[in-house]
């Protein structure tokens, strides 16, 4: 299985995001699963080559109808729980 591009996004592509991708690292870490993280930003994330994108539901509606792959929306950043099962599941539909 070819290994993921997963995309977090907020913003600027240096702040929100960097806190989702450094979670998403922590799961797949956790979960023994392999995947490239990076960030972005809202503005520019659509040109970058990735197989899902990972993004908060108000900058998500700026790019969803657009997006060619994927576009997970995470309600709150924070949320461990969160995060933590739509990552798995984004893996799971993988296999």
């Amino acid at each position: 299985m070819k290994v993921p591009k997963i995309q977090c996004v907020c913003g600027f592509g240096c702040g929100s995001s960097l806190m989702l991708r450094m979670a998403i690292d922590d799961i797949l870490r956790k979960k023994d699963l392999e995947a490239d993280t990076f960030c972005g930003d809202v503005g520019t994330c659509l040109s970058n080559p990735c197989d899902v994108i990972f993004i908060s539901r108000e900058l998500a509606e700026r790019i969803v109808d657009r997006a060619d792959v994927p576009v997970i929306i995470i309600e709150n950043f924070m949320d461990s729980s969160e995060v933590e099962e739509k990552v798995t599941a984004y893996m799971a539909s993988l296999e």
